[in-house]
């Protein structure tokens, strides 16, 4: 586990372009999600524990979310050689075993992760309107225990981006796996 707070990516920064394949078969760009209000980007996989505990949550955040104007997007840049079950056939599978509401993207080269400065998976920042980062930081405040939820921070960060309201707290420390970067 790591609980990492040193971030690359600041409160008004913009969000770095992408173009990544998806499981889906499409190639997806920031673009596409031009006409959503948010856009809550955030680095994922498929082995760690921490992505695991929340998978569900998130799930249950991007149906309940996007149709609000909420646009997600998961990207996987771990190294699938050190970490096969991160690969993109295992992230087809995942995706449609768990039915994602949202596209799954798998970043090969490692550069969009580098750009955002992924720390951890998971590692969710949530963009505006105009994709300036408003909020990053951890999904809640229990990854291993649903039924002790007490803070739901990236659902407080939607609801208040929503409401045009400033996003409070905009950082938190991230907690999960690190992101497995090859050498």
């Amino acid at each position: 586990m790591a609980e990492l707070r040193e971030f690359q990516l600041k409160v008004g920064d913009p969000a770095p372009k992408f173009a990544l394949p998806g499981v889906d078969g499409r190639t997806w760009t920031l673009g596409d999600f031009a006409d959503k209000e948010l856009l809550l980007v955030v680095f994922w996989c498929n082995h760690c524990p921490y992505v695991q505990a929340w998978e569900g949550r998130m799930v249950d955040l991007g149906r309940r979310f996007g149709g609000k104007g909420v646009g997600f997007v998961l990207i996987n840049a771990n190294d699938a050689a050190a970490y096969p079950s991160d690969g993109f056939e295992s992230m087809v599978q995942r995706a449609r075993e768990k039915q994602y509401p949202f596209p799954y993207l798998r970043d090969e080269s490692q550069e969009v992760a580098h750009a955002y400065g992924a720390l951890v998976t998971p590692h969710p920042m949530l963009f505006g309107r105009d994709r300036k980062l408003l909020f990053q930081g951890r999904i809640d405040d229990s990854h291993d225990h649903a039924e002790r939820v007490r803070e739901r921070y990236v659902e407080h960060a939607l609801e208040q981006a929503l409401h045009g309201t400033p996003v409070r707290p905009s950082e938190l420390p991230v907690v999960g796996c690190t992101v497995k970067w090859r050498s």
